[in-house]
């Protein structure tokens, strides 16, 4: 079980920087903010290796479309079609102010226009930063019924269950009103497969070359950053000609 700590000092950073920035490394040749991870020892933001997973170097080559598409520890969450031309695989941490931002600004029309219509297959996969952030995760796999609804929701709602400390009675409340009872989720806390899921995603993430959140691969070019439209579209549209 996950239990109250103070979050990473990188997810402090980001926080203080408010909703629209946050601290981290850049895209090659872009501007875009990630919220980095830093910790780079437990999956879920110890300062310990509890956890029990080995930590390997960071890559420096490019992960591969198999090696991005080999089945994870958990159910994958996904939207759209298998056969779509395009895969866009997203990996974000609940916590961070980038990944509020894309989804609340480039997410609702990038789905309507690409994965809606079929041309996009997407996936989302778990990268929690910071102990606040692998609690919320949990919650959202605790109900994976309404995985893409409460992930949406814990994003745009960050400031009333983000802070210092580790608040479960706040982490809860997003997810109560849509039928996760507090039973529930305390059990899910306890839940060790879905802890061991979660940080072993996220290790596997580390594996292909994530550093940070929102990373995205598409068709298995990594991009990093909040994602405009456009610059989704200038990517994307080329594949599906």
């Amino acid at each position: 079980m996950i239990n109250r700590r103070i979050l990473t000092s990188g997810l402090l950073a980001s926080l203080a920087t408010g909703l629209g920035s946050c601290g981290g490394g850049l895209d090659l040749g872009s501007k875009a903010p990630i919220s980095k991870d830093d910790s780079w020892k437990n999956s879920l933001g110890d300062n310990d290796t509890s956890d029990g997973i080995e930590i390997r170097k960071r890559r420096t080559t490019p992960a591969t479309v198999a090696e991005l598409m080999e089945p994870g520890p958990l159910k994958e969450m996904t939207l759209g079609q298998p056969s779509a031309k395009v895969t866009v695989i997203e990996y974000f941490s609940l916590t961070c102010p980038v990944c509020h931002k894309f989804h609340k600004e480039t997410w609702p029309i990038f789905k309507r226009q690409y994965i809606d219509t079929g041309k996009v297959y997407f996936i989302a996969r778990d990268f929690p930063i910071g102990r606040s952030s692998g609690n919320a995760a949990i919650a959202i796999r605790c109900d994976e019924g309404n995985y893409f609804k409460l992930l949406n929701l814990y994003l745009a709602q960050q400031r009333r269950w983000v802070s210092q400390d580790v608040r479960l009675d706040a982490i809860h409340s997003i997810a109560a009103p849509h039928g996760l009872t507090r039973s529930k989720f305390d059990s899910c806390l306890a839940n060790q497969d879905i802890i061991k899921g979660i940080k072993e995603t996220k290790q596997r993430g580390r594996d292909l070359g994530v550093i940070g959140t929102p990373t995205f691969f598409i068709n298995g070019k990594q991009l990093r950053g909040a994602m405009t439209l456009a610059r989704l579209s200038a990517e994307i549209d080329p594949l599906l000609a």
